[in-house]
């Protein structure tokens, strides 16, 4: 379901919830979202810094925020295994935290959108734990300063992307599924290339 501005319009506490789903709903402002994996001031500026998409997987909740007010709402799947930080390839588990976004023209899914997984911070853990060597921290991170996709063939998994197919079960690898409707709305709100920054909350 999506949000219409007029909705938007009538006076209401920052918190309230606006569409009642599996838990919290969507918020009207970036103020009220919950924190998320080490938080910092930091991410309060750029949850306030133009277009933001945050993804709340507790509340299977997408929202779109244009200078900190909600403009748009829709419901997600998760990965098939939704709570913690993605870790490793196949583990179904959905990435959180800060990723850029881009277009994905080439998929199995009609419309895709690349969610830029991993990111630097993910890559640093990963080199930290074994998970990947000292060359892939590097590819994964010049990717990154770029911003183009990072690599995906790596032992921390990739491919993950926003796309359709429905919202109503936690039943991808690990992606964020819109219905395809929802999807349409989307991309119809961001710029061409569906650059955009994305923060993924538990």
């Amino acid at each position: 379901m999506v949000l219409a501005s007029r909705e938007l319009a009538a006076p209401a506490p920052k918190s309230e919830v606006l569409h009642p789903g599996p838990a919290t709903g969507c918020t009207l402002d970036v103020d009220a979202l919950p924190s998320g994996r080490g938080a910092t001031a930091r991410d309060t500026d750029r949850l306030h810094e133009g277009r933001v998409l945050v993804a709340q997987k507790s509340a299977r909740r997408m929202m779109l925020y244009d200078a900190g007010e909600l403009e748009a709402c829709w419901t997600i799947g998760l990965g098939f295994s939704p709570v913690g930080h993605k870790r490793v390839e196949g583990d179904g588990t959905t990435p959180e935290g800060w990723y850029q976004t881009s277009d994905k023209p080439w998929s199995l899914f009609d419309n895709a959108i690349a969610v830029h997984y991993p990111a630097t911070r993910d890559a640093v853990a990963a080199r930290r734990d074994g998970r990947i060597g000292r060359r892939q921290l590097k590819a994964i991170s010049a990717a990154n300063r770029r911003g183009a996709v990072p690599p995906q063939q790596t032992a921390m998994g990739g491919a993950i992307l926003i796309h359709g197919g429905g919202s109503s079960s936690d039943w991808t690898l690990g992606c964020l599924a819109l219905d395809d409707d929802d999807l349409l709305d989307l991309r119809s709100r961001l710029d061409e290339n569906m650059r955009t920054k994305l923060l993924v909350l538990p």
